[in-house]
């Protein structure tokens, strides 16, 4: 049956755990060089609206590595910037392509892609989630906690796409959620509230950094200004800047607990550089992670595998 993941709510709990396990092997795999080609003969459209250096590298190169092709699309060079009709350049893609990847603006338009694709769509960033991204930063916090369950994770700064997610992940895995996000900021209510509606655990919307990180054993932040936000970073800067993830507000959580961002990082702003660079940062782990996490994605949505 065909899958898409358009996001976290496409996965089942038991799916993005047997996910997690078969990325530890195939990056167990590549650690000793040992190389297998399950995605032989099978061709991945990527088709990207959005500037990107380790979403675009890490899905290239892991199909790459799994024995298959990449054919790459910016779509100010297809037909999509000639207005043609998504449901015509679905169908049409679907019968050259194993799966399309596409890193664009709007949900909607992935969605409507999706329901007239005959092959695997993967969400790779919209304006609204950036599943794979928190898909590879749950691997991580369970690479080094060997649980997601009884966890606390803190989400400091922009409800943005990937607060939007975190809150879908939180609810499927049953892990503890606080953000601490701005007055005007918040994440989609219609988001969260669905996922308290789901949720065993908490799911926490504060003002308050200090009070979403005490007792957090994963932080996690992002940019304040995200890509198309450029003519609001000054504003938005004086906004968050009691947001900022330094050594004073990792003081309020657990000593063990680890610091995540997706990059690329402004530092000085949303995260300091003593922070990112320091002991507790799991921060370039978790962007080499996108490589193996991925890679068990693509296997289990084009072949239909999970190991």
């Amino acid at each position: 049956m065909k899958r898409h993941f358009l996001t976290i709510n496409d996965l089942e709990r038991s799916e993005v755990l047997s996910l997690f396990t078969e990325a530890a092997r195939l990056k167990a795999e590549r650690a000793d060089h040992r190389h297998t080609a399950p995605l032989a003969h099978r061709t991945v459209g990527m088709l990207f609206d959005k500037p990107s250096t380790r979403t675009r590298v890490s899905f290239e190169a892991g199909v790459y590595k799994l024995g298959g092709s990449v054919v790459f699309l910016h779509r100010s060079e297809t037909q999509f910037a000639r207005n043609e009709p998504i449901s015509h350049s679905a169908r049409v893609l679907s019968s050259y392509l194993d799966a399309l990847i596409i890193r664009t603006y709007d949900q909607a338009e992935l969605e409507e892609m999706a329901s007239y694709a005959t092959v695997p769509i993967v969400n790779a960033l919209t304006d609204m989630y950036h599943p794979c991204q928190v898909l590879s930063d749950m691997f991580t916090i369970w690479e080094k906690r060997g649980k997601l369950d009884n966890l606390k994770v803190a989400w400091i700064g922009d409800g943005n796409n990937m607060a939007n997610s975190w809150i879908n992940a939180a609810a499927l895995m049953g892990f503890e959620l606080a953000l601490a996000v701005p007055q005007g900021y918040d994440p989609r209510p219609e988001i969260l509230e669905e996922a308290r509606s789901k949720s065993s655990k908490t799911i926490t919307l504060t003002r308050d950094p200090q009070e979403a990180v005490r007792k957090a054993e994963a932080i996690n932040t992002d940019v304040w200004a995200s890509m198309g936000q450029e003519d609001e970073a000054e504003a938005r800067a004086e906004v968050f800047q009691m947001y900022q993830v330094n050594n004073e507000l990792l003081s309020y959580a657990e000593p063990e607990a680890v610091v995540l961002h997706c990059l690329p990082a402004h530092l000085g702003e949303e995260i300091t550089a003593e922070v990112l660079e320091g002991p507790r940062s799991v921060v370039f782990e978790q962007a080499e992670n996108k490589l193996h996490v991925q890679k068990a994605l693509l296997k289990f949505l084009i072949l239909g595998q999970l190991d």
